[in-house]
C-alpha cells in the first residue's frame, strides 16, 4: 500500500505519477471505510483527494500554509500529514477531529 508509507508531505514528493494514482485510490477506500462506520461528510473529501496530493507534491507543507474553504475538505490532508491511522484503524477514529484544528 502507498498510504501506509506516507508519514509526511515529504513522502508524497518521492512518489511517481502511478504511485500517486494508487495513493488516491487507497485514500478514497480509507475515507469510505471511516465514514461508513463513523459518519462524516463524503463529497467534499472525495473531491479533494487528487487536489490535496498535488498540493503536497508541489508546495512545501507545512512551511506553505494550505487553507480549506470548509473543514470537510481536510480529511485527505490529515491522511498525508501523519494522521492516516485515524482513517485506517477503527480503534483510532476518535483520535482526530472532523474539523480543522490549528493546534
Amino acid at each position: 500500500m502507498c498510504l501506509e508509507k506516507i508519514n509526511s508531505p515529504a513522502d508524497v514528493k518521492k512518489l511517481t505519477v502511478d504511485e500517486m494514482t494508487a495513493l488516491a485510490e487507497e485514500m478514497r477506500k480509507a475515507l469510505l471505510f471511516r465514514l461508513s462506520k463513523h459518519g462524516g461528510h463524503f463529497g467534499p473529501n472525495f473531491g479533494m483527494v487528487e487536489a490535496t496530493i498535488a498540493m503536497h507534491y508541489v508546495f512545501e507543507s507545512p512551511k506553505d500554509k494550505i487553507v480549506f474553504d470548509v473543514s470537510h475538505q481536510s480529511y485527505p490532508h490529515k491522511m498525508l500529514t501523519g494522521r492516516k491511522e485515524s482513517y485506517l484503524d477503527a480503534d483510532k477514529f476518535d483520535d482526530i477531529s472532523g474539523y480543522t484544528n490549528p493546534e
